[in-house]
């Protein structure tokens, strides 16, 4: 891929549900994530609205505490691309994308002051992210001033830390065995599980799956409801109907689930209009209460592991990423599963920051020639590694009469990129004016459950054309994401395209907007 680098500092960031990091490679090439002001090397993904312009990103409890719950917009990352939500400020709508951008703003500015001037990155997605929230996260880092050179696959960004920490990745001195890995990747707010099969040098992904609305909130919302009900059972009081006891229930279950890896029964205590309750929850109940939330990552493994191919004991390993793995009952049902226990060489948090980092390195080792602070070995490495990756959702078109239209897929998920395909279709009427060829996005039959990415029109069709005329399209999907479509009416040999570039969802102009509205805000 050839990007163009502006004069700067290149990072990766992960952009996460629940927190953020950003990272770098040193000059030695070794990977590692920047401290924040608050000598942190994660920042919550949590932004706080105050007076005056002032937001807050990353605010600690206290912080938190002190402001009305409708100034706290957290979990962002889920509503990426949802043209429906927005969050009203001084009577402003803010989208997910701009609150998105305050994050990323944050992380840039506090890894300037130990690195320099940041200019280029590359944000992480989780796999199973569509064309819309992709698009919608390369804006989110336009706003926030960044030169966004890639968006880059969070299981693909843990490979690249994986194969680095074995001191593998980029060896062109190794032998070129080929080895086959799981990556699990629960995150707080996202899950994705993606098998991977690389070389020291290429780096090709077999099946993909996951949920962009599964993670470990909905563990700790599982704990909320919980206790919320113990508590109503005895005063016949619900702390859920306050914002603000809400949010204190909901941050001390936060810490019970984690407090409940390490230990097998933690206490939570509830206070709420004079009334104050302790209950106890046992790690057992915690995993009978989740049982379901478990079992839907663990039917999405088998079905990635059948689509790859792969059998459980074909698995060279087992890479688990994401805070919400270090739950014990996720390291069991893996191992059930594939037959053998998790690797954590790297840290479960820092793996995609990790990644993020070197795949940014890779791109900055290319683009300059090798001209980079880093030393000519280490560029060599980064400069040999190639990727292949998967479509993570099917490309499919509308087809049918017009009351009773279907998806009908073109390019199935998890196909191999690059990728082009070629069918026939025919007209629906007689003497039929126009061909509309809309692109969709998505595995179901009905097509308004699917995205609609782009829609063309094939026009100055011959008169008295007849029912059943042919019409060829032709989708080809290369390695970057790029899509370009075709559509030929045959009888008169009239041709449309379309070019579906993952650069931007907002126009130039949407951009700047926000781009500007981001410097009046000081964030802090």
């Amino acid at each position: 891929m050839a990007v163009k680098l502006l004069e700067g500092q290149t990072v990766g960031i992960d952009l996460g549900t629940t927190y953020s990091s950003i990272a770098q490679l040193d000059d030695e090439g070794n990977p590692h994530l920047i401290l924040n002001v608050d000598d942190k090397d994660i920042t919550p993904s949590v932004v706080l609205l105050g007076d005056s312009e002032r937001v807050v990103v990353g605010p600690s409890f206290a912080r938190i505490a002190e402001e009305t719950p409708d100034r706290i917009v957290e979990a962002i990352k889920r509503e990426m691309g949802n043209k429906d939500f927005h969050v009203v400020y001084q009577d402003r709508k803010l989208t997910p994308e701009f609150v998105s951008a305050l994050i990323l703003k944050k992380l840039k500015q506090d890894a300037e002051q130990q690195i320099g001037p940041i200019a280029n990155a590359v944000i992480t997605v989780p796999y199973y992210f569509n064309d819309i929230r992709r698009k919608a996260t390369q804006d989110a880092g336009r706003i926030a001033g960044l030169n966004v050179i890639d968006i880059v696959n969070e299981p693909t960004a843990a490979t690249l830390a994986h194969a680095w920490e074995k001191g593998e990745l980029g060896r062109s001195d190794l032998e070129q065995v080929e080895r086959t890995i799981l990556v699990y990747d629960l995150g707080g707010g996202t899950f994705d599980v993606t098998v991977v099969r690389y070389t020291p040098t290429s780096f090709k992904v077999l099946a993909t799956d996951g949920d962009v609305m599964l993670g470990g909130l909905d563990w700790s919302r599982r704990l909320v409801d919980h206790v919320a009900d113990e508590f109503q059972k005895r005063f016949d009081l619900d702390p859920r109907e306050d914002a603000t006891s809400l949010r204190q229930l909901t941050q001390d279950c936060e810490d019970a689930k984690r407090r409940l890896s390490e230990s097998a029964q933690v206490p939570i205590e509830v206070y709420y209009k004079g009334n104050t309750m302790t209950v106890s929850v046992s790690r057992g109940e915690f995993e009978r209460l989740t049982s379901d939330l478990l079992e839907r990552t663990k039917t999405t493994t088998v079905l990635v592991l059948e689509q790859a191919g792969v059998g459980p004991g074909e698995l060279d390993e087992l890479v688990l990423v994401g805070g919400s793995t270090h739950m014990p009952v996720v390291e069991q049902m893996l191992a059930d599963i594939c037959q053998q226990s998790p690797n954590r060489d790297v840290h479960p948090e820092q793996a995609v920051g990790h990644g993020a980092a070197i795949h940014a390195a890779i791109l900055e080792a290319r683009a300059t020639g090798g001209e980079t602070r880093m030393g000519k070995a280490i560029i060599n490495r980064l400069r040999s590694v190639s990727t292949a990756d998967v479509n993570s959702h099917s490309l499919g078109t509308k087809v049918g009469p017009r009351d009773a239209k279907k998806n009908h897929i073109m390019i199935g998920r998890n196909t191999e990129l690059p990728f082009n395909v070629t069918q026939r279709f025919s007209t629906n009427v007689e003497n039929q004016q126009r061909i509309h060829v809309t692109v969709l996005e998505g595995e179901v039959e009905d097509p308004d459950a699917c995205a609609t990415i782009g829609d063309f029109y094939i026009t100055n069709l011959p008169a008295d054309l007849p029912k059943g005329a042919p019409v060829e399209v032709t989708y080809a999907y290369d390695a970057s994401g790029r899509i370009n479509c075709t559509a030929r009416e045959l009888t008169g040999n009239n041709e449309a395209s379309i070019e579906i570039v993952r650069g931007s969802g907002l126009d130039t102009e949407g951009v700047n907007s926000f781009e500007t509205l981001a410097e009046k805000y000081l964030v802090e």
